[in-house]
């Protein structure tokens, strides 16, 4: 067989697998030319209002002012979608001259032998559809950055490579895109599935590291495919769930995607996952032929990263001054490390694979990590500082009673609204106040910032500023010390009234934070500037060299004498 035929024969065979893993059913046209319109035609200052059953149908394109913001869009969106509603109504009801513009490009949209039902019932299914061209194209070039990891992943788990342009339906290619209902990177997991596949905590989500959650993504389509035996499912589960696409073809009797799109009617499935699997067709279509959508398209080069586990805890700040890059740049090319990470609350985790590109740094990453001072590793991890919700406190309260604000609470525990129960542990900022937490957590302060340590009475402040909730009992317990004497320091009665900004007393007998029991992930540097004091009185009080290892449950002197 000659060498062109042969060549020939095997990329029919090839269209044939694609043909076969990815079929185009005639029913879902319309919406593969639709989407194909919206990736390529209009941008985000324009829309298509449209009949949201029969994608066939397209009213209108609406231009939306660049400045608008996003209530004055929605207000001139849902107008237009009045309008265009009242003049089905009209046509339905059997107007046909002395049609305004909007009546006749509604008549228009439809064929001529359309049913006037069909048109008061299009009257409630008429949607607008933000464009995408120019969030479409900015993803065409981000995603030279990731495609070749991408390809590399799609192989090693024997996965179509057509699977590769599935971001540009979910993130336009945007590693750090974060969804109103919480689905987040550039494969856009929902929480509960990502867990499955990586970590996703407060500390790290995975979910934001596109090397990492591209691994996450083939291993769930593999799944969804092993189950469904269909990529048209496969596909369609990733926005619907496998549980409900399955139920979706036994309630239909096939796994035909036409035939479901069209015939099922699942309470949950929606436009979004009805049209999930023909916004996929549509991205094949226009990132394989980028060219003839967009003309010439220069993509982003993939990042040439040293990439080390770490072998012990290490505070971000030390690390990125020891590589000689700023602080921005390490979180820009880590993204999967949280903002305690980047805040100093919490250290980079032992195990965590950290990249930085070679480009930036002056020696081999491996090096740099050696070089970091035995006083910046740590075998432990900052420990968590929590509050157990009372009964009655809102978010709000606790935000203020620990200086710090509800978005970071709610951040920090994965909350989606401000609803919390009694009982409930909330974790805090690493900096707060706080006065219940378990041991070995660090607490108790003078002030929003600084900290001490329950584990010893003599670690406590001088002065104590009252804060909202607070109680006599809470402040001796916070400090370790009786209430009767909080009360005589004070000169106050037992039970006295207390408020916000009232300051206390703790111990008059020379007082101050004499001593300090370490705990989990303390460091000399850190204990001394929580304190207040040099790095090298404190080696010199407490009889230690640069260097010295220091272990949970040692005191430390923090005078030259006690």
């Amino acid at each position: 067989m000659p060498r062109t035929v042969l060549i020939f024969a095997l990329l029919i065979s090839c269209l044939r697998v694609e043909a076969a893993d990815f079929p185009r059913p005639a029913t879902l046209e319309p919406a593969v030319r639709f989407w194909t319109r919206v990736y390529t035609e209009i941008n985000t200052n324009q829309g298509y209002l449209h009949d949201a059953v029969n994608m066939a149908v397209v009213y209108e394109t609406l231009d939306l002012p660049s400045y608008a913001n996003h209530a004055e869009r929605e207000r001139l969106t849902n107008n237009a979608k009045k309008r265009v509603a009242q003049a089905l109504v009209h046509i339905g009801n059997g107007k046909r001259s002395n049609l305004t513009d909007t009546e006749a490009r509604v008549l228009a949209a439809w064929p001529k032998d359309t049913s006037a039902r069909t048109y008061r019932r299009a009257a409630e299914n008429v949607r607008f559809q933000l464009g995408q061209s120019d969030r479409f194209k900015a993803g065409l070039v981000r995603s030279g950055q990731w495609k070749p990891h991408i390809h590399r992943v799609l192989a090693m788990h024997q996965l179509p490579q057509e699977l590769d342009v599935l971001p540009h339906v979910e993130s336009s290619f945007n590693p750090a895109a974060y969804s109103k209902v919480a689905a987040a990177g550039m494969w856009q997991f929902m929480p509960a599935t990502a867990r499955q596949y990586m970590r996703v905590d407060h500390i790290i989500d995975e979910r934001m590291d596109p090397f990492i959650a591209t691994e996450g993504a083939a291993k769930y389509l593999k799944r969804n495919y092993q189950v469904a035996e269909s990529w048209p499912l496969a596909l369609t589960a990733y926005n619907h769930g496998l549980g409900g696409i399955m139920r979706a073809a036994k309630a239909v009797g096939t796994k035909d995607i036409g035939v479901i799109v069209d015939k099922y009617n699942g309470p949950a499935f929606g436009f979004a996952s009805r049209n999930f699997y023909a916004c996929f067709l549509a991205a094949l279509e226009v990132d394989r032929n980028a060219q003839r959508y967009f003309g010439p398209v220069t993509l982003d080069p993939p990042t040439n990263y040293d990439i080390v586990p770490v072998k012990e805890y290490i505070p971000a700040a030390v690390l990125a001054q020891t590589a000689g890059i700023s602080l921005d740049t390490l979180k820009a090319h880590n993204p999967a490390l949280r903002d305690p990470v980047w805040s100093g609350e919490k250290y980079i985790p032992r195990g965590y694979a950290l990249r930085i590109p070679k480009a930036q740094l002056r020696n081999p990453l491996q090096e740099l990590l050696a070089a970091i001072p035995t006083d910046f590793r740590f075998g432990y991890q900052k420990p968590d500082v929590v509050h157990k919700v009372a009964r009655g406190e809102s978010l709000s309260v606790i935000a203020r009673r620990y200086d710090t604000s509800v978005a970071k609470l709610m951040a920090l525990n994965g909350l989606r609204n401000h609803s919390i129960r009694a009982g409930q542990a909330l974790r805090l900022p690493g900096n707060a106040i706080v006065d219940e937490a378990p041991a070995p957590t660090a607490v108790a302060a003078a002030s929003p910032g600084a900290r001490g340590s329950s584990a010893a009475r003599a670690a406590a402040p001088t002065v104590y500023t009252i804060q909202a909730g607070d109680s006599l009992w809470s402040i001796a317990k916070r400090f370790n010390v009786s209430q009767r004497e909080l009360v005589a320091w004070n000169g106050i009665n037992a039970k006295a009234h207390i408020k916000p900004g009232q300051t206390l007393k703790i111990g008059t007998g020379g007082g101050g934070a004499q001593q300090y029991v370490i705990q989990p992930g303390d460091s000399l540097w850190a204990i001394a500037q929580r304190f207040n004091v040099s790095h090298r009185d404190l080696l010199a009080w407490n009889d230690l060299r640069n260097g010295h290892l220091i272990k949970p449950g040692q005191v430390l002197r923090l005078a030259s004498s006690l």
